[in-house]
């Protein structure tokens, strides 16, 4: 059976998203990087290996936005804290191994998401490190056996969230794949994606 890649995204309004980014580059500049990273992201994702799903914020977004490509699922994250909503996606998906990763990670590739699949036969966890101390993956073997106590007591938007995740879940035999940055700051942005206009850098 094919794995379930989920991937977390709101819906792009300024002052709804990147609100560190906009910090630096201002609410509207945020907002269009974030659309456009979004739009990327699910098109460089497309891949019969695997079904790919978005879980989307706000809630009402699932059935009322026109953001998103029209054939591709979409779910309510629903409420609570990141660590809730994640949970509550990947005990949605199919049985099988899901992997879970935000939309804000310009480095994520297609190889670097089978990798994460191909970990999870040996292991029961699989992670992408990002460099700040989080992750921008966490996948688990089998979607109908989500630990209960993952994500259990994890600092979220600090250094110490991938230990913390990796803690929540002692008993289980953990793996991780190539670190990426997750892009909060402008700082951020400069490094992971080059590309981008200089007029983004105030």
């Amino acid at each position: 059976m094919k794995p379930t890649l989920i991937v977390m995204v709101k819906e792009p309004r300024p002052g709804r998203v990147k609100t560190r980014l906009a910090r630096d580059i201002g609410t509207v500049a945020a907002k269009w990087w974030f659309h456009h990273q979004s739009a990327r992201l699910l098109r460089r994702l497309r891949d019969p290996r695997w079904h790919l799903v978005l879980a989307v914020s706000p809630d009402r977004a699932a059935t009322a936005s026109r953001v998103w490509p029209a054939d591709l699922l979409r779910l309510p994250q629903g409420g609570g804290t990141l660590g809730d909503r994640m949970a509550r996606m990947m005990r949605a998906a199919a049985p099988g191994a899901v992997c879970v990763i935000g939309a804000d990670i310009p480095g994520i590739t297609r190889p670097a998401i089978w990798r994460a699949f191909r970990a999870l036969g040996p292991a029961d966890a699989v992670f992408g490190p990002a460099e700040d101390g989080g992750y921008w993956l966490v996948g688990i073997r089998n979607a109908a056996q989500v630990p209960a106590t993952l994500f259990d007591g994890v600092r979220w938007s600090t250094e110490h969230a991938l230990a913390d995740t990796i803690a929540s879940i002692p008993d289980r035999r953990t793996a991780q794949i190539d670190s990426l940055v997750d892009v909060d700051t402008v700082a951020d942005l400069r490094r992971a994606d080059p590309s981008q206009p200089r007029a983004l850098d105030h």
